[in-house]
């Protein structure tokens, strides 16, 4: 199964609501923070308007 490692690599303070929200819905509250997520569209659009706060990249888990 294809999954994202999404890593919080700045904080989010000083940012809008809309960018704090979409982080705060992948899991991630804290800097250095690292949740692995489904590989969607979905996530992905996430990842993509929060791109400048995050590093994400593709990795194989078996569960």
């Amino acid at each position: 199964m294809k999954q994202l490692r999404i890593k919080l690599v700045k904080s989010f303070i000083g940012r809008p609501e809309k960018q704090r929200r979409i982080l705060r819905g992948m899991g991630l509250e804290r800097v250095n923070k690292t949740v692995y997520l489904k590989d969607t569209p979905e996530i992905r659009g996430m990842v993509n308007k929060v791109s400048h706060l995050v590093s994400a990249e593709e990795c194989e888990i078996d569960i």
